[in-house]
């Protein structure tokens, strides 16, 4: 198993924790991986670009002129597509660009992305972050202390007052358990977590029957 530091809020190391080698020390697989952020972002996709091809735009029911004897090229119609305000060739219209992720294969993306994370010694381990006051010098202050920037920074349900705190700063972004992804814990250069977090991701990502996010 990994064994990882633990520090408090003010940066200093105050112990060490075991990880679940189930979870965070899998064998990355970088095909899935890339799967999952391509499958999240083509969900996220709302597929509502449409133009009008030359049967739907109005007008252009008659030649503009006689076929011969004028000079000009033979035109049938002024919605053609060479024509300004004419229909688009190949004109995009709504679709859906999503597509399934087998569960499985979610799982192991995500066991992929901590994996690699803990490999490139940027997961971080918090004994707990808890704000008595929406403060968001108090959040800047952590990562300072760990010396951290750009984050991703999980935290337990119900920890509004540090989620708030998070909210203006910069390059950080904060998740619940049950709201993590591939594509942010990629996006991101750290993770951080406290040791409860810790726990409920190996308890979430090791058993079947729990619920991954769907995005």
């Amino acid at each position: 198993m990994a064994n990882v530091s633990v520090y408090n809020i003010e940066g200093k190391e105050v112990g060490s924790i075991e990880l679940n080698d189930a979870v965070f020390g899998v064998e990355v697989n970088e095909h899935l991986v890339h799967m999952a952020v391509v499958n999240q972002l083509a969900n996220n996709r709302q597929g509502t670009q449409s133009a009008k091809t030359r049967s739907e735009v109005s007008g252009g029911g008659r030649k503009p002129w006689r076929q011969k004897g004028t000079g000009h090229a033979r035109q049938g119609s002024t919605r053609s597509p060479q024509w300004t305000g004419g229909g688009v060739v190949f004109a995009p219209k709504p679709r859906d660009y999503s597509f399934k992720m087998n569960k499985k294969e979610k799982r192991a993306a995500l066991k992929s992305a901590l994996t690699a994370k803990v490999e490139e010694k940027k997961f971080v381990v918090v004994d707990e972050i808890k704000f008595d006051e929406i403060k968001t010098k108090n959040f800047a202050n952590i990562l300072k202390n760990l010396e951290v920037s750009k984050a991703l920074v999980v935290l337990e349900d119900g920890n509004d007052n540090a989620v708030i705190s998070a909210k203006n700063i910069a390059d950080v972004k904060t998740a619940a358990i049950n709201t993590i992804n591939v594509y942010d814990i990629l996006k991101y250069n750290t993770v951080i977590a406290t040791k409860a977090v810790v726990a409920a991701i190996e308890e979430a990502v090791s058993y079947t029957h729990l619920t991954l996010p769907t995005t």
